[in-house]
This record gives structure tokens, sequence and C-alpha cells, in this order.
């Protein structure tokens, strides 16, 4: 009998990738994760994009699901040089009049800035907040039966409803801005049902860890991840680009940590017709298009709250946003798109020349638009803080035709692997017991295509690992 090279082979090194190979050797298999890149981390790198010194997060920058993450945070990856910074501010909301709302770390701290919305903001986030420990494990897994069914069901009133029908429980314009800030991480139209799911998650993560930065940049999130794989002895092969099967080493299971458009292409020869049908019929969501600037300064926020806040919604009114997104998805671009920005070196000092400042910062656009959305993104930042365009430097840009080349699981700019909607929120990328097995015995899917979908969390490629496991090696953990 022929030995095998590997027991698993995973392909792709984003933090589900990583996830699932560590999952797998820390069950004492022989592992290999395969990287197209010279560097591990798909959405977790950082580069100096602009100028020589300026540090910037290439995709993702402002981890609070890897903070909040199980799956993460029972691994030692302090010991693998990963610290997290933490703004007292999570995130803040400016609006015209130059004043903000702002999500701190403390629930009874937020709630008390929110005026007459104090006792709706406990009310319906503390709800959450009181049970997160029990839900997380199933708002972050694939549909089960849950361990506690009546927290989850009171969870799943509202966040299975429209952003727009929960908004209703605010008084406020100030805490329905904040509130939509939140919804608009989901990526599709605020009125359409589980859109409140991201925001209630988002502000409990808050309340729970924090919405904390890597110092040095997410790359430090993922080598942290990759020198645990390897100390426990996986092993990692970069610049190697996977287009067909036969190029892998032998193994028992491989698993895929890239979305169903990929998959189809490398072995969709290999599944059955009704699953290649459905891979086929998965649907891709808006894109991004995303600046990062080398700035001479700190962005001159007109609210001194917005200085001290980690990561910053540029939206305005609840309604402004609901129009931007619905927009959006229709095809167009808003002269005022919903803005994401993310000032990392105001807390870190090791991302910028001494005195100086990187920012991040994206837009949602059409899927696929390579539309130049710049002006319209600076032009946001000067509404909230006159005097921002004298502070550049340098920028660098991304549309999504350009960000798919550097990181082809963002198919069209879509950041999420595939739109999270009602349709696909648990059936991602198909409709069966298992969403992780493909039709063919061995192969598995572990990426953000899978549930609970988009975010640094790892948990897709978890849940996935533990079906690799029990399926092809008898294994329950």
């Amino acid at each position: 009998m022929t030995s095998l090279d590997y027991d698993a082979v995973v392909i792709g090194s984003g933090p589900n990738g990583l996830a699932a190979a560590i999952t797998l050797q820390q069950a004492g298999l022989r592992v290999l994760i395969v990287e197209a890149k010279n560097t591990i981390g798909g959405g977790l790198r950082t580069a100096e994009l602009t100028l020589p010194g300026f540090k910037h997060d290439i995709c993702s920058a402002i981890h609070p699901m890897a903070a909040a993450s199980p799956f993460f945070n029972s691994l030692p990856l302090e010991q693998h040089g990963l610290k997290y910074i933490y703004p007292s501010i999570s995130a803040a909301h400016p609006f015209d009049n130059g004043t903000s709302a702002v999500l701190t770390r403390s629930l009874q701290e937020t709630a008390s800035l929110l005026g007459n919305d104090e006792g709706n903001y406990l009310s319906l986030i503390g709800g959450v907040k009181s049970q997160w420990e029990s839900l997380l494990p199933q708002i972050l897994g694939p549909l089960s039966f849950p361990k506690n069914p009546i927290g989850l069901a009171k969870f799943g009133l509202n966040a299975l409803q429209p952003a727009t029908w929960l908004s209703k429980k605010f008084n406020n314009d100030a805490t329905k801005g904040l509130w939509a800030g939140m919804a608009a991480h989901s990526i599709i139209p605020l009125s359409q049902f589980t859109t409140s799911a991201i925001g209630l998650v988002l502000m409990t993560a808050s309340h729970s860890k924090g919405w904390p930065i890597p110092k040095g940049g997410s790359q430090q999130l993922a080598n942290a991840l990759g020198s645990y794989f390897q100390s426990i002895g996986g092993k990692i092969q970069t610049n190697f680009y996977v287009s067909a099967l036969s190029q892998l080493p032998s193994s028992k299971a491989i698993l895929f940590d890239i979305t169903p458009r990929q998959l189809l292409q490398i072995a969709g020869h290999r599944f059955s017709s009704i699953y290649q049908w459905q891979l086929q019929k998965y649907r891709y969501g808006m894109g991004v298009f995303k600046v990062d600037w080398a700035l001479a300064e700190a962005v001159p926020f007109t609210s001194s709250d917005c200085s001290l806040a980690g990561t910053l919604h540029l939206g305005n009114t609840f309604e402004e946003i609901v129009h931007s997104e619905q927009a959006t998805w229709q095809g167009q671009h808003p002269s005022r798109p919903f803005v994401l920005l993310g000032q990392q070196s105001i807390f870190d000092s090791t991302r910028a020349p001494a005195g100086k400042q990187v920012l991040w910062g994206y837009c949602h656009v059409p899927h696929g638009s390579t539309k130049d959305m710049t002006p319209f993104i600076e032009n946001q930042i000067e509404r909230f803080a006159p005097g921002f365009k004298d502070r550049i430097l340098a920028r660098h840009t991304f549309n999504t035709s350009q960000i798919e080349e550097y990181n082809p699981n963002y198919i069209g700019g879509d950041i999420n692997g595939g739109v999270i909607d009602w349709r696909q929120l648990f059936t991602r990328p198909a409709l069966r017991w298992s969403p992780y097995r493909t039709s063919t015995k061995g192969l598995y899917l572990c990426s953000s295509s899978t549930p609970p979908g988009g975010g640094v969390h790892g948990m897709c490629g978890y849940h996935a690992a533990k079906q690799a496991l029990k399926d092809v090696f008898k294994i329950e953990i």
C-alpha cells in the first residue's frame, strides 16, 4: 500500500485556511498549507503601499470578530507575537452638526451617551450581551440545534429583521445613525432581512472584547497563526498557485479556502451535476473601492470623539446610509457613499514615521465596478474633517478588479465571500446537510463562502475541519 504525502492539504492561508489547518494538525494529522502568494494571510496582510515607513493593512484592518472568535481564543497566539491594541472608542459616527455617536467598550457608557435611547439600547444590546457566551458558538457556526434555544430564539427575532425595522426601537437620530453604520457592514441593503444580525453582533462584540487592532498590522495575526501551526508540526508552502488537483501532493482530504467559482475551476469535474449546478448559482454581492493614505498629520475631525476612535463610519443620518446602500445595490455610485475608515496609527506608533499617520478606508460599490471613487470618499472625509485633503502625502487605491487580482477570493470586489442574505445565510454555498462537504468524498470547502460567512474569525475553517475529521479520519472533537 502506497503511503500518502500528507493526511490533509489546505489550499489557501487566509484566517479560515489557517484555522482549518491548525484544527487538523491539533488532531494529530500531517497537514500542508499551500499558498499562492509569497506570504500567508489572505485578507490578513500589511505592506508599504504608499511611502516608505507607512504600513497599510491591504484588506482587513480592525478585528472585533477575531477577538470574539472561540477558536482563536483557544490558541496561544500571544506567545507567537500577536498583541492587540484596544481603542476605548471602538467606532464613532459623526454628523453634519459637528456631533458624533460613539460605540465604546462599555455597554453602560455607550447607552448613557445616547440620551433618551439609553434604556432602548440597554434592552436591545444588553439582552444580547447577557447571553453572549452561550450564543456565540451558534452565531459563529452552521445551523444546528442550539444549546440555548430560548436565548437564540430571542436573538433571532431581532437579528432576522431588516435593520430598517429594528431602527424603530430607537428614538433619536444619533442612535439611528450609529445603528445604520453597524448594520451596513452586511453589505446588502438595510431593508433586507438578516441585516440586523450584523449590527447586533458588532455592537455586542465591542462590549465583550472590543474592536482591537493587531500591533504592527493585520499581517501579525496571520503570522501568529502560521507560527503556531508550524510549532505543532504543520507545513506551509508559499508561491504555490493551484489550478488543478493534479498539482497537489497525495492526501486523504483537501480543504479549499476559496470561493465556489474557483472551486469549480479546480475540482468541478469531480463533482456531481447537481452540486456543480448549485455552485454555479451561488451569488456574489457588492464590491468595495479601497483607499489607503499616508498623512502628514491625523485627520482633523470636527468631533473630538472621532479622533479617539479606531473605526469611523461616515454616512451622516440613518436615511442617508439606507439610500446610499440601496442605490449601490441597484448598480449606482452615490456621490455621498457610506465610508468606513480605520485610523490604526493613532494607537499604534509602529505603523507610520514619527508624527505621521496612515488611514485606511473604503466604500461599497456595485459588483465589478471600476469607477474611481477616490474623490467621493475624500469628499465624505472632508465633510466631517475640514482640512483633511491638505494633509494627504500619498494615496493608494484598489478598485474591484484590482482587489480581486490581489486576492482571487474577492470576486467582483466582494469581501464577504458571497451575499449574506436570508437565502445564503445558512445554505452557503449550497443547500446540503453539511455546508462544508462537497459532493466528492474527501473534498471540503472551508472559506467564508460557508457558515458563518465573512469576517476574520476562522470559524468557517474550524467547522469544516471538524467535519473532515469526523468523515474521513473518524475523529470527533
